[in-house]
């Protein structure tokens, strides 16, 4: 397995030229038709926390299309266009009485997966708690989903479980298919700037994959007046990666490193190539910050703000694309810090628009967005095709048991100006 480091050390961090301000667009506001049950991240809700979602499309019946959605230790959850639940996986148990259990953390999909003598659709799921992938063949009139992962699938970055129990484990998630057909998974290392590529290999009736390459992001950084600078995060941990996505056609892998910005580097033929550029930085880069143990949270000191940054406000999340023809399209993310979303030209990532999902006569908004999904193809209800996004404060709030969900949005208006 060749691994890419980007920066030898801390001591030599990356130098940054400055870069020309992106123009604002003005905020567009939308609302959602639709949203799924409330998850409750206590007792008596399962320990159900929403995060990432995927669209299934049915092929066959539109209809029955379904929506995938990570719910941390509440598994996976299925949902139709409705938003109402169709299937509920829960995560394996944990190895030992001293062991994670697990912790389904994104979802993304493989269509035409070769596996067992015929061709199926694959959800992929990064098991957060036991630093696995874990796969689900998806029946194709159904849409119902039956775990194909092999048995004894390795850990994806850990060398032992003591390692595994430590949790800088499997995070962030996109798969795609290189130019030849095979499967990969690009997947991110929680705590750390890791992110590794999985080749997905079928094995009988079911699924494994080796590792073949690991690039590593910048965690340091030299600003255009000479001074240094890292983002701040718990104390041990570095600036981690969730937001993935690879385009299809171009295979270029978009990379939200949370505190830092978003980055773009080709992956094909087993590999990454050359070194990441960003796309944009985070509102938040070069600016002072530190741990406050008191507040066990990182403080930032905006008045202290050198202006190197960008819109996104971080957290930079969700990353998913929205394509119009062979090259044309958008790029949607997550800004996570000001509960909105930026989007970009699929070929030239010129800035082209920034939209909030906000509450309306039938749903709520979306606030602190993790993951989100997109497909153009045309649904029931969703005629111009479906956007889902994730809602981290879901309302109304039920006592004092907060609550997350997703949203589903019409795509329509990211086709129009």
């Amino acid at each position: 397995m060749r691994r890419l480091l980007v920066t030898a050390a801390a001591a030599m961090p990356l130098l940054l030229v400055p870069t020309a301000a992106h123009a604002a667009p003005s905020l567009r506001t939308v609302t959602a038709a639709v949203e799924t049950p409330a998850l409750y991240d206590d007792e008596a809700g399962g320990d159900a926390d929403a995060d990432d979602p995927a669209i299934w499309v049915n092929e066959r019946d539109r209809g029955a299309s379904r929506v995938l959605a990570t719910a941390k230790n509440g598994g996976l959850r299925v949902y139709d266009l409705a938003g109402r639940e169709r299937q509920a996986i829960a995560t394996p148990p944990a190895p030992g009485a001293d062991d994670a259990a697990g912790r389904f953390n994104n979802v993304d999909l493989v269509p035409g997966f070769r596996l067992g003598g015929r061709t199926t659709d694959l959800a992929v799921v990064t098991d957060r708690g036991r630093d696995q992938l874990r796969f689900y063949r998806i029946d194709p009139a159904t849409g119902t989903l039956t775990d194909v992962t092999a048995p004894g699938v390795p850990f994806a970055f850990s060398t032992d479980q003591a390692q595994v129990n430590e949790q800088r484990t499997a995070y962030g998630l996109a798969t795609f298919r290189d130019f030849d057909g095979t499967a990969y998974a690009v997947v991110s290392r929680r705590s750390t700037s890791e992110v590794g590529l999985f080749q997905l290999v079928a094995t009988g009736g079911t699924v494994t994959y080796r590792r073949v390459d690991l690039l590593t992001l910048p965690s340091s950084f030299r600003l255009p007046d000479g001074s240094a600078w890292s983002p701040c995060a718990d104390p041990g941990d570095g600036p981690q990666v969730e937001g993935s996505v690879v385009d299809p056609a171009t295979r270029i892998a978009y990379l939200a490193q949370e505190t830092v910005g978003l980055w773009r580097i080709p992956v094909w033929g087993g590999r990454f190539h050359g070194a990441p550029q960003f796309v944009e930085r985070t509102r938040e880069f070069g600016v002072p910050a530190r741990f406050d143990e008191a507040e066990d949270d990182c403080v930032v000191d905006y008045a202290a703000d050198p202006g190197y940054g960008g819109r996104i406000a971080a957290d930079v999340e969700g990353l998913t694309i929205l394509p119009t023809g062979p090259l044309t399209g958008t790029l949607i993310v997550s800004s996570q810090g000001d509960d909105t979303f930026y989007t970009y030209d699929r070929l030239t990532l010129r800035p082209t628009g920034h939209f909030a999902v906000v509450a309306g006569t039938r749903t709520d908004g979306s606030e602190g967005c993790d993951g989100a999904a997109v497909t153009a193809t045309p649904l029931p209800g969703f005629p111009h095709g479906l956007l889902v996004v994730h809602d981290g404060s879901n309302t109304p709030v039920a006592g004092d048991r907060e609550s997350t969900n997703f949203k589903f949005l019409d795509a329509g208006f990211l086709r129009r100006p």
